[in-house]
């Protein structure tokens, strides 16, 4: 007779159970084709402004990188609750290194698309949240459109920027053209969901919660580096601290063209 057993085994360990991080994974994957709709509110009290919550009729998007998510954050799988009166279950996304903002996300059960989010500062201070009010009882499709891979940009980053410091877990993703009368170029780096700015601009910027600047020389002349997010105003400064120069001209073999709208 057969011995089935080593064969089935092997089967076993092939299909093992997915983690949390692989369910959100494939969440957001989803998400990326297709999106609830209805009532939605959102607050953001990061940055501060006069007026933080208004309406919206889907969650706003949010550029979710699943490998880079995997690599930079715990992802532990929450209670279930209800939003919009539709069961979701919770992902708590935590910070392995740094001090970067965290996040949770409601999936619903069903459908397995996003039904609210929040990010919250190291602190545990809210810095934004998403939530539906109200679904509609169909799921509605959205334009597939492919995030920037940003590969080699890391290379030519640190040749541009001699003595950069990234913040732990940020890598460049993309880069274009700041909008015509700006000049300069905007990087963008990324954990895998918390984005921040890197600007190369010929003024300073104004002082502000969530910036940090210094001034460098240019090819051209004097220059200024700006870095902008939702980080300690410390790890901001610390990043930059060892810029003393910077040299564009690699950059713009990855910075798209300025968009227009922007």
């Amino acid at each position: 007779m057969v011995k089935l057993f080593p064969v089935v085994a092997l089967l076993l360990l092939g299909t093992a159970h997915a983690t949390d991080a692989d369910d959100l994974a494939a969440a957001l994957k989803q998400a990326r084709q297709w999106t609830a709709r209805g009532q939605v509110e959102v607050s953001v009290f990061f940055p501060p402004r006069t007026t933080p919550t208004r309406a919206a009729n889907a969650l706003p998007a949010v550029p979710f990188r699943p490998a880079l998510l995997a690599r930079n954050f715990t992802v532990t799988r929450g209670d279930s609750e209800a939003i919009a009166g539709r069961l979701s279950t919770r992902f708590d996304l935590t910070p392995r290194q740094g001090a970067a903002a965290r996040w949770s996300l409601w999936i619903d059960r069903v459908w397995n698309v996003p039904l609210a989010f929040e990010e919250r500062m190291p602190d545990g201070t809210l810095a934004r949240r998403a939530a539906f009010l109200k679904v509609n009882g169909t799921l509605a499709r959205v334009p597939v459109q492919p995030l920037p891979s940003g590969t080699g940009l890391g290379t030519v980053l640190k040749s541009a920027l001699p003595g950069l410091r990234l913040p732990a877990g940020f890598t460049p993703v993309a880069a274009r053209a700041r909008a015509e009368g700006q000049g300069g170029t905007e990087i963008t780096l990324s954990d895998g969901v918390n984005v921040l700015a890197l600007i190369v601009a010929p003024r300073n910027v104004r002082p502000a919660v969530g910036v940090a600047s210094v001034r460098v020389q240019g090819r051209g002349g004097v220059r200024f580096v700006w870095l902008v997010g939702n980080l300690p105003e410390s790890a901001l400064k610390t990043a930059l601290a060892n810029v003393r120069q910077v040299d564009e001209a690699g950059l713009g073999t990855f910075a798209e063209p300025a968009d227009s709208n922007r």
